[in-house]
């Protein structure tokens, strides 16, 4: 099940512009360069900013995604028409001989429940060729970076073009570890509509992670720290042989 931030139509519209600096993905385009990527799987590709950069290089890209509304912003933005959008999750796939699947963002860490994460990973290498890359990023539980999610710290005011200003802000509901749960508010000053959106992440220890993916048929050939956000998030980057 996808968050509302992404299924809700009039949060789907507006994700982009309450979350514009995507720095994170150019180590996802400089990882697709090195390995010389002609065909990329894409999975949570949510409103497609990052299929759109592949596309726009000329790579053949299938964005996968579980939220209807952020597939349906995807498709209306310019370029679309180049990528090929699913609508469902890496256990919904044709057979497809990628030569990278990439899960950016929140996404690995989204998938909280053990029996999906399984599905994901089962999925993910069987769309994969031989010899063909799984590269995401889950944030190291060590630096408990959810003590920073609160509403003083992320509460911001952001003008919508057509729609005017939606206040925004993240809190803590719950911390279970390895699962932190969390809200997002949104307010419309147009109407006065309050939207909120629940979501929970799985803090996964990098030796859980590494078992998780040898046992699924991958060879973990590399985790690397995240560029943009050093010392606080391992970027795996697994082969299936």
């Amino acid at each position: 099940m996808a968050d509302d931030c992404f299924a809700l139509p009039r949060l789907a519209a507006i994700y982009d512009l309450l979350h514009p600096d995507r720095g994170d993905l150019d180590a996802y385009l400089r990882i697709a360069d090195e390995h010389g990527a002609r065909r990329v799987l894409d999975i949570g590709c949510g409103t497609g900013v990052f299929a759109l950069l592949l596309a726009d290089r000329g790579i053949e890209v299938v964005g996968v995604d579980p939220a209807q509304a952020s597939i349906d912003v995807a498709r209306a933005k310019p370029g679309s028409g180049r990528v090929r959008w699913i609508c469902g999750d890496a256990t919904d796939l044709p057979p497809l001989r990628a030569g990278l699947a990439t899960m950016t963002g929140n996404v690995a860490q989204a998938i909280a429940d053990p029996q999906p994460w399984r599905q994901t990973l089962r999925g993910t290498h069987a769309a994969l060729r031989p010899g063909g890359h799984l590269v995401f990023e889950t944030r190291d539980p060590a630096r408990r970076g959810w003590e920073e999610w609160t509403r003083e710290k992320s509460r911001r005011v952001t003008e919508i073009p057509g729609a005017g200003p939606v206040e925004s802000w993240v809190e803590l509901t719950d911390v279970s570890l390895p699962l932190v749960t969390f809200r997002w508010t949104y307010v419309f000053a147009a109407d006065g509509q309050v939207l909120t959106s629940d979501s929970t992440l799985r803090f996964r220890e990098r030796d859980e992670v590494e078992q998780d993916l040898v046992a699924h048929g991958f060879e973990v050939r590399e985790v690397r720290d995240a560029p943009d956000r050093p010392g606080r998030e391992f970027v795996f980057l697994a082969r299936r042989p």
